[in-house]
């Protein structure tokens, strides 16, 4: 299954999973306590189910349930590799290397073989992580130069490169963490607006409309709030991950590749 499937499909049983726990649970909890007030003449309750049983709410729990498979998502792509750093893909335990550098003083390296090792002994989803992919292209560049300048060049661009891939599929990310606040911010205006179409009934001595309004344009902004500050701290972790990887694929290089060509 592609990742944009799985993303849809996550997208989906975000939506039927929240909306249940809203029309089972949620919803007819609140209703209950809200009538439970009114009947003792009391203003509504602030009971966590109170706060987010309006539809601006349960949107940002939907969204956010979204936004954690992405990150989650991304974790397990960086997660599964981290192991690679610590192997040295570079060393053929079959070949001959040390009595060639008894004789010559320094390792030919056999690109090809290299190559062929790599596509053949590494897992097949690994094949995909930074740092296959950054071997892969160097030493394909390498092989056609015999340049050592060039292997550095290659694995400098491969690193570029690597920083713009994350940084455009964080762009989902990103838009959910600016689209959840406001998505709380429309609440806040739905909630003003009723609160002051209700203005007469007020002057009048009948409070509790505007009162409950309010509340709908304080509670959404308030939920909206702290889900995004929620996702913002598991995307800066991600963030964090994502830059450490570079790191280690560039410290790979230097340590296990261009030391044996240099």
């Amino acid at each position: 299954m592609s990742d944009l499937m799985k993303s849809f499909a996550a997208l989906i049983v975000s939506i039927i999973v929240v909306h249940m726990m809203y029309i089972g649970y949620i919803r007819p909890e609140a209703a209950q306590l809200i009538d439970l007030a009114l009947q003792q003449q009391q203003s509504s309750p602030r009971n966590i189910v109170v706060i987010i049983k309006d539809y601006e709410q349960e949107i940002c729990f939907i969204l956010m349930m979204w936004g954690c498979f992405l990150i989650a998502s991304s974790y397990r792509e960086i997660l599964k590799t981290k192991y690679l750093y610590s192997v040295d893909l570079i060393e053929d335990p079959k070949s001959g290397d040390e009595e060639e550098v008894a004789h010559t003083g320094h390792k030919e390296l056999d690109v090809n073989r290299i190559i062929h090792r790599l596509d053949t002994e590494i897992p097949q989803d690994c094949m995909s992580s930074p740092l296959v992919q950054t071997l892969r292209s160097s030493l394909w560049r390498y092989s056609s130069t015999n340049n050592v300048q060039n292997l550095s060049d290659a694995i400098e661009s491969n690193l570029e490169a690597l920083a713009v891939k994350q940084d455009s599929e964080n762009t989902m990310i990103r838009y959910l963490i600016w689209a959840i606040p406001s998505i709380g911010f429309i609440g806040t205006v739905r909630g003003i607006g009723q609160a002051l179409s209700q203005a007469d009934k007020a002057l009048a001595g009948d409070i509790s409309g505007m009162t409950d309004s309010l509340g709908l344009a304080f509670n959404s902004t308030l939920v909206a709030l702290l889900i995004s500050i929620f996702l913002m701290f598991l995307f800066h972790q991600l963030q964090r991950m994502q830059d450490s990887q570079i790191v280690d694929t560039q410290s790979y290089c230097d340590k296990f590749l261009l030391r044996r060509i240099r």
